[in-house]
């Protein structure tokens, strides 16, 4: 029996069966995409339960709401270095405003501006927050914040000022409560009077009084935008300090008042044309509203508060603890205020005072008469070219740091040009000095070798350096090496940088807080900067050396007028310039300039002061505003000094000394020979001090003794030698050096004798030597040095018993005198003169004659008999005094025949001009 043949629909069943069959199994992603999302829904369960759980114990711990805490400002209380309360900046001078006298405009600005959705939102803007946390996953915790109105009030009642999990969840909580508890006007006005609207200035009201001496419903739409602004940085949106930024925030708060329709177009436009400082009220008007003790110190602390984050903790009821020594203030004070330091009744000074080694701001002078309504400190807020007292920080501080350069560095005080610039660089009194120290050149505060320092160390060197001083700087150019480019300090800033100089190259940065308590009594915040090692202890101390200098005794020294007595200072003057546009733009006189400095540290205090006008353009034109900031610095450091002990700076073993002959390249060491002008002791890096004695000036020739005569005593028993000599001066004293003689005698074609030695220019020595010719020599010698031999020649004869004179002399022989028609030679007549006037007559003329020959300026020391008188005449044409020659040849003509006569004195030569010489 055949099989049936399936029909069509059972070939397809049975086909569809089989693939059935043969389908592999389902895959298995549906079921982990499933898994994992039940995973992070668990988590996100998990987190949302346990962050309600935590938010939960956090709201439990929070405080309780406090009507009074809400509606008034907590005071805060500031201490000086001693823990003494001087300051207490809060409620008072406060102007509380009601909501309903509150001008629409002014409530439009402030939500614009603050919280927008401040009337829909329950106390949390969970739009405003979801774009907070994108913000923080973006760019980091706290990066962002989305606290409302009502969050700030809660804030600033009862939480501290700082961005944490815990206070964010208690200001939360609080506000929820707060809605609860209050409306919103009620919220609003809590507000409005509650916030820090300047360095010690609460509320709105307040403000408007403070800022434009005018009541709310007076104040114009551009003011309202201003005072919106200013809650967010009170102190930087300033209009007083900062107008630019001031005008930048309150265009930006009309900006959003036009967003959000607040405004129209055209009157943000008008609004944004108005001048920041139009309206802004007078010092008067604003005297009432603050003052208090020591106010430019403590708008210095209220700047810092702001510039660490707690801008507004002074409205949480902190304690502020302070840097401020009241002696150092008080004495900053008097002196600024007493009109006799200065020159001028409008010219305007900045001082600050801190400590050497901390870095601790001890007192500010922040101008004449400063109140805290000024609201311009010239110690603080100030940023001017440096002048001359960037020298030691960007020149030559770089230079012995990197190139371990030696204070005695030649430098070449010369005319040269700025780097691809046809301006030549000039120094303040049009002079060049040549080759001269770098020491010299940093005292007398010379430009060009200012520059060519920078030049040398490279300015990438030299922006590295002054970074770890504190000083920013984007570029460094050639014309900063002098203060003229485009690098600016404040006083604070010039002082804190000096400081380190005389901390051994430690520096910290300037601050006047040590530390913050919050309100709790427990929660601090440190506010001690830490110190960084900004040079070598050898760069420190050899430009502080240099620095000793500037308020030294030298010629050419620049800080004169800064010494103190009995301190040991270093400093530095500064003076800059006008271009010469603005010279001939402004018409100023050709002494003109538009600022002066003076930065200057012991041990204990470093001090910066800028002295100069209001406006740029009202130029310091005499010597004693120049010098002002000079004489303020040494007024106030000898005050702050009294009765503080004052070490000396000392210097590092990695320090030694060296006298090196100026103008050597590279240095060498002075010579012996080395004049006294060009000899100076300087400082090196250990290591780097030269070795090479400097051979430029050679050793001076000694002279050579002259005059020198030499003869026998009457009986031949002695030899009296003299002489002349110049003596060599001492390099270093220019005092002549200690000369010693040595004598010796030659017989011809005999040995060389020594006679003796002698410091005198004559010596009496026993007749030893044996008949005959002699050479005398004298040689000179002092430091080492032999001169030439100075000459003259002696006939030594023995005496006979003939020629000795008999114990009972005999008498003389009687001739008639010669008749006086008789003339003769003189020299006959002298003869005979001798012949006749006793036995040893002729003797005694040749001792003469032999005296005569060696040149003695006497001619001989003989004065036996008129016929020795006759034998000088005729030797003394052979001495130095020829008129006595002269005197001697009349004396042998006349004494033929007439008694002897006492020797008279020589005359004094004439010089050939009818002038007598000696």
């Amino acid at each position: 029996m055949t099989e049936r043949r399936r029909t069509r629909g059972e070939h397809q069943k049975a086909l569809a069966q089989k693939n059935k069959k043969s389908a592999p199994p389902k895959s298995s992603k549906k079921k982990w995409f499933k898994r994992i999302t039940l995973t992070l829904v668990a988590i996100v369960a998990a987190c949302f339960i346990g962050g309600a759980g935590l938010f939960a114990y956090y709201a439990s711990t929070a405080p309780e709401l406090d009507e009074n805490l809400l509606k008034d400002p907590v005071s805060s209380e500031f201490y000086d270095k001693n823990g003494e309360l001087f300051a207490t900046i809060g409620a008072e001078n406060r102007k509380y405003v009601k909501y309903e006298d509150i001008p629409e405009d002014m409530v439009n600005a402030i939500l614009a501006t603050e919280d927008v959705r401040f009337f829909e939102h329950g106390g949390m803007d969970f739009y405003r927050l979801g774009g907070a946390i994108l913000a923080n996953f973006r760019d980091g915790f706290g990066a962002q914040g989305a606290s409302t109105l009502t969050q700030q009030v809660v804030k600033n009642s009862f939480l501290q000022n700082e961005k944490k999990l815990k206070r964010k969840a208690q200001e939360a909580w609080l506000a929820f409560q707060l809605e609860r508890k209050y409306s919103k006007e009620e919220i609003f006005e809590m507000y409005f009077n509650k916030m820090l609207m300047s360095g010690r200035v609460y509320g709105f009201g307040t403000a408007a009084q403070y800022f434009y001496g005018k009541d709310l419903k007076d104040l114009t739409l551009d003011e309202e935008a201003l005072l919106a602004g200013l809650v967010q940085r009170p102190n930087a949106y300033n209009p007083l300090k900062n107008p630019e930024l001031a005008a930048k925030r309150r265009n930006t708060v009309l900006g959003l008042m036009y967003q959000h329709g607040k405004i129209t177009k055209a009157e943000m436009e008008e609004a944004k044309k108005v001048d920041v400082q139009a309206g802004l009220a007078d010092d008067a008007t604003r005297q009432k509203f603050t003052g208090s003790k020591y106010d430019a110190f403590l708008d210095v602390v209220i700047n810092e508060l702001e510039d660490n984050g707690d801008g507004n903790a002074m409205a949480e009821g902190i304690k502020v603890y302070t840097t401020l020594d009241p002696k150092a203030q008080q004495a900053v004070e008097k002196i600024m205020n007493d009109d006799s330091n200065f020159p001028t009744e409008k010219i305007q000074s900045g001082v600050a005072v801190i400590d050497t080694k901390t870095g601790q701001i001890q007192a500010i002078g922040g101008g004449r008469d400063y109140g805290a309504d000024r609201g311009w400190n010239y110690a603080y807020d100030l940023k001017q070219q440096p002048g001359s007292t960037m020298k030691p920080l960007l020149d030559y501080g770089p230079a012995i740091e990197n190139l371990k350069w030696s204070t005695g560095q030649t430098l070449v005080d010369e005319p040269i040009k700025y780097t691809n610039s046809e301006q030549t660089i000039t120094n303040w009194d049009g002079k060049y000095m040549g080759a001269i120290t770098a020491r010299k050149a940093l005292y007398a505060s010379r430009n060009v070798p200012a520059v060519k320092a920078l030049k040398e160390v490279g300015p990438d060197k030299a922006k590295e350096f002054i970074g770890r001083l504190g000083i920013e700087a984007e570029n460094v150019y050639e014309s900063d090496a002098i203060g003229g480019g485009d690098i600016t300090m404040s006083p604070m800033q010039m002082a804190a940088s000096y400081a380190a100089f005389g901390n051994n190259g430690v520096y910290t940065d300037p601050h006047s807080i040590t530390k913050i308590v919050y309100r709790d009594g427990k929660t601090t915040k440190d506010y001690t900067p830490e110190s960084n090692v900004a040079m070598s202890d050898y760069t420190a101390y050899m430009v502080t050396d240099m620095l000793r200098d500037v308020v030294g005794n030298k010629p050419d020294a620049s800080g004169t007028a800064a010494n103190v007595s009995g301190l040991d200072i270093a400093g530095k003057t500064g003076t800059t310039n006008y271009s010469k546009a603005d010279f001939d733009k402004y018409n100023l006189p050709d002494t003109s300039v538009p600022d002066s400095w003076f930065a200057g540290y012991t041990t204990n205090y470093s001090i910066a002061i800028w002295s100069g006008y209001e406006k740029h353009f009202d130029p310091i034109t005499t010597w004693d505003e120049r010098r002002l900031p000079q004489h303020l610095f040494k007024k106030i450091m000898k005050e702050i000094s009294a009765d503080v002990e004052t070490p000396n700076f000392k210097k590092p073993s990695s320090v030694v000394e060296a006298t090196i002959e100026v103008g050597s390249k590279p240095l060498k060491l002075a010579s012996d020979y080395t004049p006294k002008e060009k000899r100076q002791t300087e400082l090196f890096v250990r290591g780097t001090e030269p070795n090479e004695v400097s051979n430029k000036y050679e050793v001076p020739e000694l002279t050579t003794p002259y005059n020198v005569s030499a003869s026998l005593s009457l009986e031949g028993q002695s030899i009296d030698i003299s002489w002349e000599h110049d003596a060599m001066l001492n390099p270093e004293t220019n005092e002549p050096l200690p000369t010693t003689f040595e004598v010796t005698a030659k017989r011809e074609g005999g040995e060389t004798v020594s006679l003796g030695k002698t410091e005198s220019k004559g010596l009496t020595v026993s007749n030893t030597l044996e008949d005959g010719n002699y050479t005398i020599s004298v040689v000179a010698v002092a430091d080492g040095t032999r001169s030439k031999p100075g000459t003259t020649s002696i006939q030594v004869t023995g005496m006979t018993d003939e020629n000795k004179e008999p114990d009972t002399p005999e008498q003389p022989g009687v001739e008639e005198p010669t008749s006086p028609d008789q003339e003769g030679d003189n020299g006959d007549n002298g003869d005979k003169g001798n012949q006749n006037g006793n036995h040893n007559g002729n003797e005694n003329g040749n001792n003469g004659n032999h005296n005569g020959d060696g040149n003695s300026t006497d001619g001989n020391n003989n004065n036996n008999g008129n016929g020795n008188t006759g034998n000088a005449g005729n030797n003394g044409n052979n001495s130095n005094t020829g008129n006595a020659g002269n005197n001697g040849n009349n004396n042998g003509n006349n004494n033929g025949g007439q008694p002897p006569t006492p020797p008279t004195e020589p005359a004094v030569p004439d010089d050939g001009g009818g002038n007598k010489t000696e």
